[in-house]
């Protein structure tokens, strides 16, 4: 069974996807450490779980990228 691979500019994109949202995960979850609005932090809380997953769904596609094979 042939998988698919993602082409060059593909895996530049998907790249840069999954480091807009480290960093988003990196700043929210240093920024809860001095923040003292309790709603302020579970919206940063949230961040970090969105950005988990998506980090997550992302990096099947960026495992098939051309340049790692």
């Amino acid at each position: 069974m042939d998988q698919q691979k993602l082409a060059l500019h593909e895996t530049l994109e998907t790249h840069e996807i999954i480091n807009m949202k480290t960093v988003c995960l990196l700043r929210s979850k240093l920024m809860q450490g001095i923040c003292f609005n309790n709603e302020l932090k579970q919206l940063m809380q949230k961040d970090v779980q969105q950005s988990t997953e998506a980090i997550n769904e992302l990096l099947p596609f960026y495992k098939q990228s051309e340049i790692l094979h």
